[in-house]
């Protein structure tokens, strides 16, 4: 069985590769791919084979899939402009009679009133469409998402959001890379729909006392409205379109899109997920101060 990673370059991917290695997977039935294979030159040292794959580019999709038979397709980086790219890889995989495709998708991606869900929806539906044995992986927020508020909490002792009392059942990248892992090297995957979230879910005030935790001081949730977080993104810098953006995501996790856990992610991996604060202190660094 030949497993073929995209965007093996980026922070999930290279996480995934590392996972199959450390499950047994051998180098040499590995392709990793990337739209710049620079910057996967240390998997080829390692016996990995490295090819080049673009989602928007058709042609370095077919050349990359040639003798794969199991494909993790992780999802773009652009929100709003990744089905055509995704829908991309579905067709090429289709073609090249791929046995197994499990794509990277968002919690309830199918039902969900998040701004990041119409993507994943659309690419969801392709796949069901391509009639390409798949397997959803829907997973929950990254903690890593949390690093900058963190680390900005360390001068300000505080983590504004808009979330209300919302909650959200994250987990770390290794976390969901190593249910990946799982279901591209096992059998009896095929056709399930995994909704992939931390053993327990946090509100942002659990999330505040983490990061106290792994600052050293006091840190709070300060309780914003969209109206005010918007202005206070906008006064940050960003403009009027990133700032709704991200004050929609705000909006979907007080809806409580992110809230649920069942514990099917620890299940995959065998272990339990990673804690709040040790995902928070893997990520986040703490300049040292001088003593007083």
């Amino acid at each position: 069985m030949t497993i073929l990673v995209t965007a093996a370059s980026g922070q999930l991917g290279s996480l995934v590769v590392e996972a199959l290695l450390e499950r047994g997977a051998a180098p040499a039935d590995l392709v990793a791919t990337a739209r710049d294979t620079a910057k996967i030159e240390p998997l080829a040292a390692r016996g990995i084979r490295t090819a080049v794959l673009d989602y928007d580019r058709p042609e370095t999709i077919a050349a990359a899939l040639d003798g794969v038979d199991t494909v993790l397709l992780i999802s773009g980086s652009e929100p709003g402009k990744r089905a055509a790219g995704h829908q991309n890889v579905i067709d090429a995989a289709k073609a090249a009679g791929v046995a197994k495709l499990v794509y990277t998708s968002v919690a309830k991606a199918s039902t969900a009133d998040l701004a990041l869900a119409p993507d994943h929806k659309a690419t969801e539906e392709g796949i069901a469409a391509s009639g390409v044995p798949a397997v959803i992986l829907r997973n929950n927020w990254y903690l890593e998402n949390y690093a900058a508020d963190v680390s900005r909490a360390a001068s300000t002792g505080i983590i504004a959001a808009s979330v209300g009392d919302g909650r959200v059942a994250g987990a770390t990248r290794a976390d969901f890379a190593a249910a990946a892992a799982t279901v591209l090297l096992e059998d009896g995957h095929l056709g399930r729909v995994y909704e992939l979230g931390g053993d327990a879910a946090f509100d942002y005030d659990e999330l505040a006392a983490a990061a106290s935790a792994v600052l050293g001081r006091d840190v709070v949730y300060q309780r914003l409205t969209r109206d005010e977080h918007v202005t206070a993104l906008e006064g940050a810098g960003l403009d009027a379109g990133i700032a709704g953006f991200v004050a929609a995501l705000d909006d979907g996790i007080r809806r409580g899109v992110l809230a649920d856990t069942d514990g099917t992610l620890s299940r995959l991996i065998g272990r339990p997920t990673t804690p709040l604060v040790d995902g928070l202190r893997a990520v986040v660094e703490v300049e040292e101060r001088p003593a007083a």
